[in-house]
């Protein structure tokens, strides 16, 4: 099966060792963004949704290849990109482990606990993404993610071969992940947003219960303000954290109302553009610390910012 308008031309993705080449067809109006090859490296392949804080991975070490391609092609969706490649992988004889989409595969944590390429290499709306896992014998797997912006596709494509080995896994078979805080490096706010997709932004303060931001200065919000003001096409979704006192109902609204209360300084002090912004709130669905100490409740009080384009 071919989605609209999907014209076709072989790709080599030849990689060294045992498991050979892999050749795939890409559209005609696929470009190629990445490619990094690695004789001896590991890579957490997910093969369940990331589920109760965690992410169920099988991790393997050996060959790793990581590419990414950018299909310039208007109005194709995730599911158009995925099906010829995965029709493509079951005649090359791989097994399909595990197949998501979006919400399927855990949302806006699977996006963040599993291993996507730095911006402008790879893209991923939170909102429309698939992911496949798959295995063509022991020492062979790979992890497929495609997803879309406004006017194009994106593929991103890791494979280990070799001396692929699972470590560390459960009376399932599926090894043992703890999700992993999102990273801060003070003073590197747009750093951090563009290579990794998302930042906390560390100086802001909530109590409690409460959506009052602090009137106080905030170098990642001006941060964040001078980025947005340069980059007008960009776009970012601020993402509101709680910790784990009181119902999950009532977190997830006063999550949306922190991230809305920073949209709002955003707008109002730093006139940042409103149709740049949008707010979001996940409750204590994603935490970054322990919630049963003070500390940890205070680090989960957080707002984070996701970056939605790369062009």
């Amino acid at each position: 099966m071919r989605g609209p308008g999907f014209i076709i031309l072989a790709l080599g993705l030849g990689l060294c060792g045992p498991a050979g080449a892999l050749e795939l067809n890409l559209p005609a109006s696929a470009t190629a963004l990445s490619d990094e090859r690695t004789e001896l490296d590991s890579y957490d392949l997910p093969i369940a949704p990331y589920a109760g804080g965690q992410m169920p991975v099988i991790s393997l070490e050996g060959h790793v290849s990581r590419q990414s391609w950018r299909v310039a092609t208007q109005g194709l969706t995730s599911l158009q990109l995925l099906t010829p490649l995965r029709e493509q992988l079951q005649e090359a004889g791989y097994d399909i482990l595990f197949e998501c989409d979006t919400l399927g595969c855990g949302g806006f944590d699977f996006r963040f606990e599993t291993e996507v390429l730095p911006a402008p290499s790879m893209h991923v709306d939170l909102g429309d993404f698939r992911f496949l896992s798959a295995r063509n014998g022991p020492k062979d797997h790979l992890g497929l993610l495609v997803s879309h912006s406004a006017n194009a596709g994106f593929i991103q494509l890791i494979r280990v071969t070799d001396t692929a080995q699972s470590i560390k896994t459960d009376t399932n078979g599926a090894a043992l992940a703890q999700p992993s805080p999102p990273a801060t490096v003070p003073g590197d706010t747009i750093g951090l947003l563009v290579s990794q997709g998302h930042v906390v932004l560390d100086d802001l303060a909530f109590k409690t219960g409460s959506s009052t931001l602090d009137d106080r200065t905030s170098p990642s919000l001006q941060a964040l303000a001078d980025f947005l003001l340069e980059n007008p096409v960009r776009r970012v979704a601020l993402v509101g954290h709680t910790d784990a006192v009181g119902a999950l109902d009532n977190n997830i609204a006063l999550s949306k109302k922190r991230a809305a209360s920073v949209l709002e300084r955003l707008v109002s002090r730093y006139n940042v553009s409103r149709g740049q912004l949008s707010a979001e709130g996940m409750g204590y669905l994603a935490p970054i610390a322990p919630n049963q100490t003070e500390e940890g409740r205070e680090a989960n009080r957080r707002v984070e910012a996701v970056l939605l384009n790369t062009e």
